[in-house]
């Protein structure tokens, strides 16, 4: 990051949302560190709090209580998981009761259930695996979608898999034929959305971006040796500038349609910090792991164009139908977005999740947003997250 006078922040070099950055000179790790876990007793920052209490409609005592009762539905998840076994349904963090509610299927055993329940966890009984649904959606994947077709992903309290059809285009026969074939795959529930999902790049415009091209994006979160972002702002090899003009590094892996996401390295004078930015508005935020926040859970975006936006998480592992192609294991989220904020940090509490990849609407009238989990990119390229 280069300093830039009177502007502690500016150097983020993303026009997106800037997210974290890592030490200058580092090397790439050859593997990944382990996600750290959620930390139940760690602050929230005033940003986060801000947000949440602006986008979620809570109290600041309100939006301290959620954000504990998530640390602890998050580092619950994996071990009611693997307690559920095989009848394992899905998992979703309830806003309501603040606890995390698992689905299992009839078979589950008492003794399943009552462990379940006796560790925090509600238990919700339902008709199909989470295996199940997840084969259901695969089998959609390979489908070819039209463009009436926004997305599809599995949703847990639903029990089933969810398509999102665009309204205007309900009764397309190309999108009725997919629907069609949706269903002999499996359970399959069809929904509408107001628009089809398209991604966040935009044209150069003034403030702290950083430009491939005649396109700016936004720096995701600081790796060792440089900072992951999404793919569609950039190809391999092609060359990455800060907001002064100045070289940073270039895209060293890149993935776009079928995955959305990249890493950058970082050298010639610029460096990174574990820091998502405020942009002046809020304090900045610490990025201290990447432990993966649960459906349900509320989560926050920072961009260049629209600032700190919070929101829930939606659904996971959904793919996505933009006009370039499917993009496949997506998370989506009820955070808004604007062009500009491709590739920027999506976080909950301090807990790195993602990287902005498009959705549908902007800030003023709303909208839904994707993002690439972050311990995937990191598992692709080898890469370790850099933390506070």
């Amino acid at each position: 990051m280069r300093r830039r006078t009177g502007l502690t922040h500016a150097v983020v070099a993303a026009a997106l949302l800037i997210g974290s950055w890592a030490a200058a000179g580092t090397l790439p790790a050859s593997a990944q560190e382990a996600p750290a876990a959620a930390d139940a007793s760690a602050p929230a920052s005033p940003a986060l709090l801000d947000a949440m209490r602006r986008d979620l409609g809570l109290t600041r005592a309100e939006a301290e209580d959620r954000l504990a009762a998530e640390r602890r539905a998050t580092a619950l998840a994996p071990t009611a998981r693997k307690t559920a076994g095989s009848a394992y349904g899905g998992a979703w963090f309830d806003a309501q009761s603040g606890r995390l509610t698992v689905a299992v299927t009839p078979d589950a055993g008492a003794t399943t259930v009552r462990t379940l329940r006796e560790s925090g966890a509600a238990v919700r009984t339902v008709e199909h695996t989470e295996q199940q649904l997840d084969t259901a959606k695969s089998r959609l994947d390979r489908l070819d979608a039209p463009a009436g077709v926004a997305s599809w992903a599995v949703d847990p309290a639903a029990n089933t898999v969810v398509v999102n059809v665009v309204e205007d285009a309900r009764t397309d026969n190309d999108v009725r034929a997919f629907v069609q074939k949706a269903r002999a795959a499996g359970p399959v529930t069809v929904r509408t959305v107001a628009d089809a999902p398209s991604t966040f790049a935009a044209g150069t415009v003034g403030g702290d971006p950083y430009y491939t091209g005649n396109v700016r994006c936004s720096i995701g979160f600081s790796v060792h040796g440089g900072f992951v972002t999404a793919g569609h702002c950039g190809g391999v090899g092609q060359q990455v500038r800060g907001w002064d003009g100045s070289y940073i590094g270039n895209f060293q892996g890149s993935s776009f349609p079928g995955n959305d996401y990249a890493w950058v390295n970082v050298g010639s004078g610029w460096w990174t910090v574990p820091v998502v930015l405020g942009w002046g508005t809020v304090p900045d935020q610490l990025v201290r792991g990447s432990a993966e926040a649960p459906v349900g859970a509320s989560i926050c975006r920072s961009g260049s164009t629209t600032r700190w936006h919070c929101g829930r998480v939606l659904a996971k592992n959904e793919t996505v139908n933009y006009a370039q192609g499917a993009v496949h294991q997506m998370t989506k989220t009820s955070v808004c977005a604007e062009g500009g904020d491709s590739g920027g940090s999506f976080i909950s509490g301090d807990q790195a999740q993602g990287v902005t990849s498009g959705g549908w609407g902007n800030c003023s009238s709303g909208g839904e947003t994707w993002f690439q989990p972050v311990n995937e990119i990191l598992n692709r390229y080898g890469l370790t997250l850099h933390t506070a």
